[in-house]
């Protein structure tokens, strides 16, 4: 399956949506448009406007992933909401790592655990872990396990359901998911060669992890009121 990064961004946050504001879900076009264009928990930030939107849940419509729900019970207008759970079989827990990966692209479980805390409560990292290694252990995998960023201990995971935006970092080669937590190769699983970043490459990938975290910075000043 490869979403496009409209559908990615649709999807995650519907997910989002669902686990945190149940009250108000399913979605209207316009507050699913703020959801994808919101500056916090998201990586990158995004503008999009509403056709925009409305054509990429369509597609994911197409595919199964989202439903159109019609206007009832005093609601005027049209509403939508994923279908992801029921394609992809995925408890609470592996709805919200896919949806922290589709919003943020790849990620160490730590982080994982962190900011998934508020979509589906606390959990231990080797529980986080367990469930990364099972989404990566199927016969289609959902998650894959990449190497270290430059100046992380962790191995990083990102989603397989299409090319992932924050996919910046160095192009380094993707380990099974029976491999140890640490371990990294410089030839994956099919044989071809992957080469290492060039020194311009990595220095984009940090700016670019500089302005995530200026943003998140930002963000919870806001929060606090500073």
């Amino acid at each position: 399956m490869e979403l496009t990064l409209e559908e990615q961004r649709v999807l995650g946050c519907l997910v989002e949506k669902e686990l945190t504001t149940p009250q108000q879900y399913p979605l209207t076009l316009n507050a699913l448009t703020l959801a994808c264009n919101q500056s916090s928990n998201r990586d990158p930030v995004v503008s999009y406007d509403e056709a925009t939107v409305e054509e990429a849940v369509t597609q994911a419509k197409t595919r199964g992933l989202a439903r159109f729900v019609h206007p009832s019970h005093g609601r005027s207008a049209l509403r939508y909401r994923h279908e992801l759970a029921e394609q992809l079989g995925l408890d609470r827990r592996q709805l919200a790592l896919v949806s922290v990966l589709l919003l943020r692209g790849p990620q160490t479980p730590g982080e994982l655990r962190g900011r998934t805390e508020r979509l589906a409560g606390s959990s231990e990292l080797v529980d986080v872990e367990a469930e990364l290694g099972a989404l990566a252990g199927r016969q289609e995998p959902l998650v894959v396990r990449l190497g270290r960023a430059p100046g992380q201990k962790e191995d990083r995971f990102a989603h397989c359901l299409g090319p992932a935006a924050g996919r910046s970092g160095p192009p380094v080669a993707a380990v099974g998911a029976t491999a140890s937590a640490g371990a990294e190769s410089e030839i994956p699983h099919d044989g071809a060669q992957r080469p290492w970043p060039t020194p311009d490459e990595e220095l984009s990938w940090l700016r670019s992890e500089v302005q995530a975290l200026r943003r998140d910075l930002d963000d919870l000043r806001r929060q606090l009121g500073a």
